[in-house]
């Protein structure tokens, strides 16, 4: 089988002998062999593990990502950001921790930017409010006039 890794800025793998590639999506771990039949999912953040065409295994940290097996033969991983190599115990321990923690990091900074756009929502309202007197927003107090 054909593996292609990719993230927005480059090819990370481009490999053609592959006899059997392990990943990780949100129902849990699954393995792929030649001529396994089309298949799209959602990676977790976790490490894909592979095995050459002489037996031996290579591994790529992934921080999240699409996995595509098309004709059996091609399979292609799109990935935000990705780490190769060949120390397991140092991706999982080191790489994939520190991918949890900055999609943690991006979702904490999601909601709180969705809480501020809410609260601009809110004031808005209040400030467009039928039967409020017309002016300018009181900015001291943070709330529209009566």
């Amino acid at each position: 089988m054909r593996l292609t890794i990719l993230t927005p800025i480059s090819t990370l793998a481009d490999i053609d002998e592959v006899a059997h590639i392990r990943a990780e999506d949100a129902t849990g771990a699954f393995g792929i062999l030649p001529g396994h039949a089309d298949f799209l999912t959602v990676l977790a953040t976790s490490v894909v593990s592979w095995r050459d065409g002489q037996g031996r295994e290579h591994h790529a940290a992934l921080r999240a990502g699409v996995f595509e097996v098309r004709g059996g033969r091609e399979i292609a991983i799109a990935t935000r950001e990705a780490v190769l190599g060949d120390d397991l115990e140092r991706l999982e321990s080191d790489i994939v921790a520190k991918f949890r923690r900055e999609a943690e990091q991006d979702r904490a900074a999601r909601a709180d930017a969705q809480r501020l756009y809410l609260a601009a929502l809110k004031r808005i309202i209040r400030y467009l409010r039928p039967g409020r007197q017309s002016g300018p927003l009181d900015t001291s107090s943070g709330e529209p006039p009566p």
